[in-house]
C-alpha cells in the first residue's frame, strides 16, 4: 500500500508539474522548460520500475520474458542518463542567471533548449541501444534468478557464462561520459556561483541568489549521492541488500521528492498551481 501511495503520488506531482507549464504564461522560462524535462525522467522511471516492484511485494516474485527484461533495462538506463544531463544542464543554466545575467537570454534562447534537449535524449538512447545489444548477445547459461526488484547490470551479468571484461569497460566509459563527467560540470558551475554570489553587497541579494539554486542543489545531492554510492563505489561486502535499499532511493523516492522540492518553496508554480485550481 505504501509503495503504491508513492506511485500515485508521484505520478500526480510529475504530471502537474507538465501540465502547469503547458498552460502557464509565467512557468514559459528555460530553467522550466528543463524541469518539465526532469520530471519526464521521473515519469518514466518510476512507470519502469514500481509496477514491477509493487507486483513483486505482492507475489514474492514476477516472471519476466528474456527481451521484457532487457527492454526494462533500455528504459531505465535511458531515464538515468537523461536526468544527470539535464540536471548539469540546469546547473549551467543557474551559472548563466547568476553569473552572466546579461548574456543569459541570448545563450538560453528556444532554439537553444529545445535543440539540446532533443539532443540529450537522442544521444542516450543511442548509447544505450548499444550497451543493450551488447548485452542481450552475451550467453546466458547460469538459473534466470534476478535477486533485485527490476532488471539492473550488475543482477544481468552474474547471470551471464560469457566474458563481460569489455562490456564492464564499455559501461565505465560511459559512465564517466554521462554520470561523472555532468557532476564535474556542475560542481564547476556551483564554484563559480558560489563566488559570484559571496561577491553580492547586500544580505538580501545574496539570500535571493542562493534561494534560485537551493531547490536544484537538493536534487542533486540526493540523486548523485546514492548513484553514485551503488555504482561508482559498489560495496561486495554488504551486498544486496543495502544495493537494493540504495536503489530504491533514486527510483522510488527521488521521482516523488523532485516535483515537491521544486514546487513547494517556488513562488511561480504556487501561482500557476492557483490560476490552474481557478480554470479547473
Amino acid at each position: 500500500m505504501l509503495f503504491l501511495i508513492i506511485y500515485c503520488a508521484t505520478l500526480c506531482g510529475n504530471l502537474l508539474i507538465i501540465i502547469l507549464y503547458l498552460v502557464s504564461k509565467t512557468l514559459q522560462s528555460p530553467m522550466y522548460f528543463f524541469i518539465t524535462q526532469l520530471s519526464l525522467c521521473d515519469l518514466l522511471l518510476t512507470t519502469n520500475i514500481v509496477p514491477t516492484l509493487l507486483h513483486t511485494v505482492l507475489y514474492g516474485e514476477l516472471t519476466v520474458s528474456f527481451t521484457g527484461c532487457f527492454i526494462q533495462f533500455y528504459f531505465f538506463v535511458i531515464s538515468d542518463t537523461s536526468e544527470c544531463l539535464f540536471l548539469s544542464l540546469m546547473s549551467y543554466d543557474r551559472y548563466l542567471a547568476i553569473c552572466n545575467p546579461l548574456h543569459y537570454h541570448s545563450v538560453m534562447n528556444h532554439k537553444f533548449c529545445v535543440t539540446t534537449v532533443n539532443v540529450i535524449w537522442g544521444t542516450c538512447a543511442m548509447l544505450t541501444m548499444v550497451e543493450v545489444i551488447s548485452m542481450y548477445n552475451l550467453n546466458f547459461c547460469r538459473p534466470g534468478v534476478i535477486d533485485h526488484f527490476y532488471c539492473d547490470f550488475e543482477p544481468l551479468m552474474q547471470l551471464s557464462c560469457s566474458d563481460t571484461s569489455m562490456l564492464h569497460k564499455w559501461i565505465l566509459i560511459k559512465g564517466f561520459l554521462v554520470v561523472i563527467g555532468p557532476f564535474i560540470i556542475i560542481v564547476v558551475s556551483y564554484v563559480y556561483i558560489a563566488i559570484t554570489i559571496l561577491k553580492i553587497p547586500s544580505n538580501t541579494g545574496r539570500q535571493k541568489a542562493f534561494s534560485t539554486c537551493s531547490s536544484h542543489l537538493t536534487v542533486v545531492s540526493l540523486f548523485y549521492g546514492t548513484i553514485i554510492i551503488v555504482y561508482v563505489f559498489p560495496t561486495r561486502g554488504q551486498s544486496l541488500i543495502m544495493s537494493k535499499v540504495l536503489s530504491l532511493i533514486y527510483t522510488v523516492v527521488t521521482p516523488l521528492l523532485n516535483p515537491i522540492i521544486y514546487t513547494l518553496r517556488n513562488k511561480d508554480f504556487k501561482k500557476a498551481f492557483r490560476k490552474f485550481k481557478c480554470i479547473v
